[in-house]
């Protein structure tokens, strides 16, 4: 969920692109994600979609996620982080140089087994749409990672790509810019957009929809 400090959108935009979908756009988007080729789990709250994404990952795999807030609310960061059943290469890049290990660094981030995150927006058509400003979680999503779950509150559905693209610029962005200037003492940007219509490879990408408000 959206913490307090971070300021809400404009009551319109925030009516139209914070509050969870109705249940037949949930199981219309869901069906469309299967027949693109994406595996999609239903999760009634955060605590189940948590159990669902841990159990997910084989033992041993090596894992890496960008900065969510979904993963981090629903405690899917830290219980990976702090887990060692599992090979979490967040924690280990962040102790690397990024100026003598920058190649390694790369190339860890590129190609994890198995690659968590969000999206920005799903459409009832099966699209799937993320926002970066460095893109660096975008590689993994497309094609390096060997596995990849993303994590979605069921106020990310939109009617179609147009919609989506508005979530990510009036929703989405604005909530991101003001938690990047808290973390961090910069501005976000949308630099990068990734669009996923279709997965080729079989059983490569689970999307969990979470019926609860969750991140961006």
């Amino acid at each position: 969920m959206v913490a307090e400090l971070h300021p809400q959108p404009e009551g319109s935009i925030n009516r139209r692109f914070g509050r969870g979908a109705d249940e037949a756009s949930v199981r219309r988007a869901a069906a469309s994600l299967e027949a693109n080729g994406m595996k999609v789990l239903r999760a009634a709250d955060a605590a189940e979609a948590k159990r669902i994404v841990l159990g997910l990952i084989p033992d041993g795999a090596q894992v890496y996620h960008g900065a969510s807030q979904t993963l981090d609310v629903t405690g899917i960061t830290a219980a990976i982080e702090g887990s060692h059943r599992y090979q979490p290469l967040r924690p280990k890049i962040s102790t690397m140089d990024r100026k003598t290990q920058s190649d390694d660094i790369r190339r860890l981030a590129s190609a994890p087994d198995v690659m968590l995150g969000s999206v920005h927006a799903v459409t009832t058509a099966g699209s799937l749409l993320v926002a970066s400003m460095s893109g660096s979680q975008l590689g993994p999503y497309v094609t390096g990672a060997g596995r990849v779950i993303f994590v979605v509150g069921i106020q990310k559905i939109v009617s179609d790509l147009d919609e989506g693209l508005r979530r990510i610029n009036e929703y989405a962005f604005p909530l991101e810019d003001a938690r990047a200037q808290v973390a961090y003492g910069i501005h976000s940007a949308v630099n990068k957009v990734l669009i996923i219509n279709r997965e080729v490879t079989p059983g490569r990408i689970t999307v969990v929809l979470v019926d609860e408000v969750l991140g961006f």
